[in-house]
Parts: structure tokens; C-alpha cells; sequence
């Protein structure tokens, strides 16, 4: 099955400006299959998972977080849990001012400190060919990484798998997925 989605989303559980359902109601209107919520870990309000749970979606909610890791300075990874499986994805890469040779350096380090599973080359939702181009070993996916309304579907994923959390985040592991831009 064919299903479109988005790994990168932040709501008013940190520092976005929509509420979960807001967001939900938002990237289930432009036509995504999943998303998932990936609020900031040192804003993320206490009662995020029940706040998640909540939402009344036909869409398939992850629920993630975006983790902020000290390697020579401050990094982005998210951490998305499926039913058994979890996905580690290195956020943004393109928007620390590192050249391609620095970046690879932090790679290598955070590599030592969580299991990778991919990388993001979108900044906010654009595409960055420099990075997008760069040999890496992991799959490069594309996201919006939404803070408003405005930021809402620049970017996403579509893949080919069952309707159910493990399979797709399985899918995107074994890089089975392809990005896509407005």
C-alpha cells in the first residue's frame, strides 16, 4: 500500500503553535497516512503521551521525540517508537554550518551514541542538494519539520508497505522510501 507521511511535526506540547489535533487535522487535510510527533525533549510538556493519545485521526501517530545531543555543539535526533520497532533519524542536517567534511565527523560521533537508522536532508520542509548528494550510509529522508500551519507540507515521505507502525518504520530503515517536495 502506498501511504504518504511526515517524521518530523512539533505541536504546543513544546514549542509548536498548533495543538496535537491541529496538527493532525492539518497533514490528515493535505492527504498523509502517518505522522509523527517529534516535540523538542527539554520544552516537552508532561503530559505529551496523553495529549497524543487523544487525537481522533485516521492517520497513524507516531509518537517520537526530537533529542538534543552534544557533539561538538548541539545536534538534533529524533527517537520514533513504533509497536516493537524504533527508528533514530539525525534531524536537519543541513542546518548546523557544518561543510559536508564536518558533518561526517559529527556523524561518526553520534554513531557511537545511538543506533542510526537515517538522516534528514530537508531544512524546514527545503530541499538541500549539497547534502542531499552526500554519500552517507544511511537513507535521507525529506520532512517539513513543522512548527505552524505555514510549515505544513513542504515535504514528506511516500513509501510501499502495511498500514501498521513496525512496517513502515521498517520500510524506511531498509531506506524503501522516497522524498518528495511541493
Amino acid at each position: 500500500m502506498l501511504l504518504k507521511g511526515c517524521l518530523h511535526t512539533h505541536s504546543t506540547c513544546s514549542d509548536g503553535k498548533l495543538s496535537p489535533q491541529e496538527v493532525a487535522n492539518a497533514y490528515e487535510s493535505k492527504g498523509y497516512d502517518f505522522i509523527a510527533f517529534t516535540d523538542h525533549d527539554y520544552l516537552l510538556k508532561p503530559n505529551y503521551r496523553e495529549t497524543y493519545g487523544q487525537i481522533k485521526t485516521n492517520m497513524i501517530i507516531f509518537i517520537g521525540i526530537e533529542l538534543t545531543v552534544f557533539v561538538n555543539g548541539y545536534i538534533h535526533v529524533s527517537k520514533i517508537e513504533g509497536d516493537k520497532e524504533v527508528l533514530h533519524i539525525f534531524n536537519h542536517i543541513s542546518e548546523y554550518n557544518f561543510t559536508p567534511e564536518q558533518l561526517l565527523v559529527r556523524l561518526a560521533e553520534l554513531e557511537k551514541m545511538y543506533p542510526l537508522d537515517a538522516v534528514e536532508i530537508t531544512a524546514k520542509g527545503y530541499r538541500d542538494t549539497v547534502f542531499e548528494s552526500l554519500n552517507i550510509a544511511y537513507p535521507k529522508i525529506a520532512s517539513d519539520d513543522s512548527h505552524t500551519r505555514v510549515g505544513i507540507g513542504r515535504a514528506w515521505i511516500e513509501l510501499d508497505a502495511n498500514r501498521e507502525k513496525d512496517s513502515i518504520l521498517q520500510a524506511i530503515k531498509a531506506g524503501k522510501s522516497w522524498n518528495c517536495y511541493i
